[in-house]
């Protein structure tokens, strides 16, 4: 799912001829800490209250205190998985998307991102997740889906990461199958590591646990 797929309409954009004050004004309507900065249809920056709130005079143009511009935004041909890690990365509550020329063509909100996610997650459908921990080497998607599917099911999405205060490899398994509990032990005696899963037996899990607090900080 690419952003230019996700755009919001809904937001202005500022222009550098507008004082602070203005600036302000509109965040405050529109319920956002950030809003971009457009020169004619070009991007500029992205702007901050924060930033903004500490300007002294707020009769001053965003142009002259254009120090405070952050140059942040994404292209409309971008995963949204890139813009949701440029929004975590820069606690963003509003990603500027940009075209080919750096035209400002809109804004990814908390929402469409949220939207993306769970769609992308697939949240909406019957499922279940396993959360494995391994040494990298041990790593082997073939068996892994084998396992799964000698109890008729399938792995629908499957992400890593190396953890770095091991160097361990946590393997997170999104399945189709919402009762889980025998797929489960049938890792335990391939001799995984589980770490947590979550299916009908409603077992808290980390992952979940996570997901929820990314939900918390884009405040839907």
């Amino acid at each position: 799912m690419l952003c230019r797929q996700l755009l919001s309409q809904t937001l202005p954009f500022l222009r550098p001829t507008d004082t602070v004050f203005q600036a302000l004004n509109v965040m405050a309507d529109h319920q956002v800490l950030h809003l971009p900065i457009g020169e004619g249809i070009q991007f500029a920056a992205l702007v901050s209250e924060t930033a903004l709130q500490a300007i002294d005079e707020d009769q001053q143009t965003l142009q002259q205190v254009a120090s405070i511009w952050q140059p942040i935004s994404v292209n409309s041909e971008d995963h949204f998985l890139m813009a949701l890690q440029v929004a975590a990365q820069h606690h963003l509550t509003v990603v500027p998307v940009v075209g080919a020329e750096q035209e400002l063509i809109g804004t990814l909100l908390p929402s469409d991102l949220i939207q993306a996610m769970a769609t992308f997650m697939r949240l909406d459908e019957p499922g279940g997740l396993v959360v494995l921990e391994m040494e990298p080497r041990q790593y082997a998607f073939s068996e892994m889906s084998r396992l799964v599917e000698t109890h008729d099911a399938q792995i629908t999405q499957l992400n890593t990461r190396i953890l770095p205060e091991s160097g361990q490899l946590s393997v997170t398994i999104r399945l189709n199958k919402p009762e889980i509990s025998d797929i489960v032990a049938t890792f335990q005696r391939y001799e995984y590591n589980v770490v947590c899963f979550f299916g009908e037996e409603l077992y808290t899990n980390q992952l979940r646990n996570n997901y929820d607090n990314l939900m918390s900080y884009l405040n839907v």
